[in-house]
C-alpha cells in the first residue's frame, strides 16, 4: 500500500490491484473514522478525502488503523435486482469469445452475484465484479458512438449497465428498463461502492 499526497485535503491510496481496493475501502467504509469525509474506490486506488475543518495528517493517520473487509459477493447484504431482455447486438461475439453458447452466457450472467467496486465515466455507472471468470472479455475494437441508455455490457473483468445514452465500447448483451440514475431518488445513483446486484433474464 502507498499513500500519496492528492490536493489539501485528500491523500491517494495505491493498491496492488482491484480485490486489494476493494477491500481497503470496505475496511474503510466499516471503520468509519471521524477525520474521514469521503471514501472513493477506483479500479486500484482508493482517494480519502478529509472530513471538514480536518487536517489530512489525521486522515493519514486513520488510515494505519483500517483493517482491510473483503466483501464476498455471495453474502449478505441488500441486492438491487435488474430485470435484463437478453438480445444485446454483441451476444454471439461473446459467445464465441468465452467459448460459450448464448444461453450459457445468460446463464453465467444471471447465475452469480455481482458487486458495484467502484463507479466512474458517467453519474451512476457501477463497475461490477462477479465471482468467476466465465463472461471476461476484451472491450470491442471500434467503439459505438451511441450506446443507449439501460443497455448491459461486459468489459474486461466487467460488467455494467449504461445509465444514459452515450459512447461506449463494451460487448452489449442485453438491456434494461431499471432506471439507474434519478436526481429525485435518495440516493441518486442504484449503483453505488459496495452494492450487490443480482440480473434476472426476463422477456421483450
Amino acid at each position: 500500500m502507498k499513500v500519496l499526497p492528492y490536493g489539501d485535503r485528500a491523500v491517494l491510496v495505491e493498491l496492488a490491484d482491484g480485490p486489494e481496493a476493494m477491500a481497503f475501502a470496505a475496511g474503510l467504509r466499516a471503520a468509519r473514522p471521524a477525520a474521514v469525509g469521503e471514501v472513493v474506490p477506483a479500479a486500484r486506488t482508493v482517494l480519502v478525502v478529509a472530513a471538514d475543518g480536518v487536517p489530512v495528517a489525521e486522515v493519514r493517520a486513520a488510515l494505519d488503523r483500517v483493517d482491510p473487509v473483503t466483501e464476498s459477493t455471495g453474502d449478505g447484504g441488500d441486492v438491487v435486482e435488474v430485470p435484463v431482455v437478453y438480445d444485446g447486438e454483441d451476444l454471439d461475439d461473446v459467445a464465441r469469445l468465452t467459448g460459450l453458447t448464448r444461453e450459457e452466457v445468460v446463464a453465467a450472467h444471471t447465475g452469480q452475484l455481482w458487486q458495484v467496486a467502484f463507479g466512474g465515466f458517467a453519474p451512476g455507472f457501477g463497475y461490477l465484479v462477479g465471482d468467476h471468470d466465465r463472461l471476461h472479455v476484451p472491450r470491442r475494437v471500434e467503439a459505438r458512438t451511441r450506446v443507449p441508455a439501460g443497455a448491459v455490457g461486459l468489459a474486461g473483468e466487467y460488467s455494467g449497465v449504461y445509465p444514459r445514452e452515450s459512447p461506449g465500447g463494451w460487448q452489449l448483451i442485453g438491456r434494461t428498463e431499471l432506471r439507474l440514475f434519478d436526481l429525485d431518488r435518495e440516493p441518486p445513483a442504484l449503483m453505488r461502492p459496495g452494492v450487490r446486484v443480482r440480473f434476472v433474464e426476463v422477456g421483450p
